[in-house]
């Protein structure tokens, strides 16, 4: 009988192997929930620029002007009548003052004939809301706000590298320590930003922070669906994308009780002080070992997990043998790169239409995360209904994946995104609460979107370039990010220029979306030639 089943399996599938030890029991219940420690960082070090970047109201510093000491002798209002000129819709400058105090302003107001220039010596911060933000520490207003946006910019594009790096390099050195090489880096570039002493220094560190993190969401993302049965994959997508919204919606809430930067920053890197003592109990992916001829290794694994998953009969048969028959064709004796991508016909329209995609995604959903003041509201509770917005997006994915296809889902979501954006528009700015509901309801679409987009892509390429894939695309996605930040400084030029152009990505990606191929129920493809044999359409 056990030579009969070998044989059996010798046509076997890795998939088939692990449904006999259970594709998803204690194993891979470990796993996900180890990972979800990490990925808690993620959201909170992509949204931190909300809150420590944040400009608070300012106005010029006049403290020069009071040289006879009269000036202190008035009350705050009159301080600022006689300082600071008033702008047109009648609230004090924040980047001009008078070269010397006008106290004929306190009988007269409306004297233009005066003499203005810019602020001379600093300025003075409103500290109710923040106690300190970089913006106060460097001065990163007025004619140096575009400095402030910058960060975040930066910080994405370090986020972009990162994919890039880290997609080629699990694939090479495996997924378990490019793991914890992400933590440890990560891990200190976070801590030493928070201790930077000029703003160079912090732009620096926040680029190696980005690049370093990313490493986490890319391949723990991978590790948690190579170890999962056909079934259980889109639970697993979307357990992996809860860790986001828990993420979202906790920041807001940290934020709110730390209100010093150079401990915010803190506080939401320490979770990988954890994260590092929890990763040797990690598995190294047995898909990746069996693909790259590690069967010893994999046995191992797969031993381990038949036993966690109480299907110790099954344990047995997990030899280095039954192994090495998996996948006969195209074993992995070459190293695949970014090139793999783009050397054959299929696989090239398959990466232009998934990068499109992802740049579009990650457009719509961080251009709408990053906006939280536009709306006249709180930021803290704005940034808190925006991530609590994905927790019924995310479970509605769950539920339609299935019933209507990846496909349909990631088109249905970026079509709803951009409806949404499209309206608000047309909404007058005066009906805050509105515009802030229309706002909250494209940011779950955009989120359904996102949660799609990962779990669809990982299915549509091959396992030999699948971290390749996903780097690939998720670079373009940070492509779509870094660019957010500066699609909002463009209401300077036109008001709703940022909203319009944020529209048309997102019915763009829709369109691109639906001409992909549906993944529902198949065999994840192993090899490059599975993709070329795949019929057309």
């Amino acid at each position: 009988g056990y030579i009969n089943s070998f044989k059996w399996k010798a046509k076997m599938k890795f998939e088939h192997l692990l449904s006999d030890i259970n594709g998803f029991g204690r194993f891979q219940i470990i796993i996900v929930s180890i990972s979800f420690i990490a990925r808690f960082t993620l959201p909170c070090h992509f949204m931190l620029g909300n809150f420590i970047a944040a400009v608070p109201a300012h106005h010029c510093d006049f403290s020069v002007l009071d040289d006879a000491g009269v000036i202190r002798n008035l009350t705050q209002e009159q301080r600022l009548t006689v300082s600071v000129p008033v702008q047109e819709d009648g609230t004090p400058s924040s980047c001009k003052m008078f070269l010397e105090p006008q106290f004929h302003l306190l009988i007269n107001p409306n004297d233009s004939d005066l003499f203005i220039v810019p602020c001379q010596n600093g300025w003075v911060y409103d500290n109710s809301t923040f106690k300190s933000t970089i913006a106060t520490e460097w001065d990163l207003v007025c004619d140096q706000k575009w400095q402030n946006k910058a960060t975040a910019t930066i910080f994405f594009i370090g986020v972009m590298f990162g994919a890039m790096t880290f997609g080629s390099l699990s694939d090479r050195y495996g997924r378990k320590i490019m793991l914890l090489v992400s933590y440890i880096f990560g891990m200190l570039f976070g801590i030493a930003s928070a201790f930077s002493t000029s703003f160079i220094m912090f732009t620096v560190l926040r680029f190696f922070t980005g690049f370093s993190i990313t490493g986490i969401v890319i391949v723990s993302s991978v590790l948690s669906v190579e170890w999962v049965d056909i079934e259980h994959r889109k639970l697993v997508g979307v357990l992996d994308s809860l860790s986001w919204t828990f993420g979202n919606a906790m920041i807001p809430a940290i934020a709110y009780y730390v209100t010093d930067w150079r401990w915010l920053t803190v506080a939401v890197t320490s979770p990988l002080a954890l994260a590092i003592l929890t990763w040797r109990w990690i598995p190294e992916s047995a898909r990746w070992l069996i693909a790259n001829g590690k069967f010893e290794k994999a046995s191992f694994y797969m031993q381990q997990c038949a036993q966690m998953n109480k299907k110790e009969d099954f344990a047995g048969q997990m030899t280095p043998e039954t192994l090495s028959s998996i996948i006969v064709k195209e074993r992995k004796d070459r190293t695949y790169s970014y090139l793999d991508l783009v050397r054959t016909p299929k696989m090239r329209r398959l990466a232009l239409l998934t990068g499109i995609v992802w740049y579009g995604v990650a457009s719509t959903y961080y251009g709408i995360s990053f906006n939280i003041t536009g709306f006249g509201l709180n930021i803290y509770l704005t940034q808190f209904v925006y991530g609590a917005i994905e927790l019924p997006a995310k479970l509605s994915v769950y539920y339609l994946l299935d019933k209507v296809g990846r496909r349909n889902t990631e088109v249905a979501s970026l079509l709803g995104a951009g409806v949404c954006l499209g309206i608000n528009i047309f909404i007058p700015r005066g009906m805050s609460v509105f515009r802030t509901s229309v706002a909250v309801l494209g940011k779950g679409c955009a989120s359904a979107a996102f949660t799609t987009v990962v779990l669809y892509c990982s299915e549509l390429f091959p396992t030999v370039v699948r971290q390749n894939g996903m780097g690939y695309n998720s670079s373009m996605g940070r492509l779509g990010v870094s660019l957010a930040p500066l699609i909002l400084l463009l209401d300077e030029v036109w008001r709703d220029l940022p909203q319009v152009l944020l529209c048309s990505i997102a019915l763009l990606a829709a369109l691109v979306a639906w001409m992909l191929p549906e993944t529902q129920g198949r065999c994840l493809p192993e090899t490059i030639q599975d993709i070329e044999d795949e019929p057309a359409g």
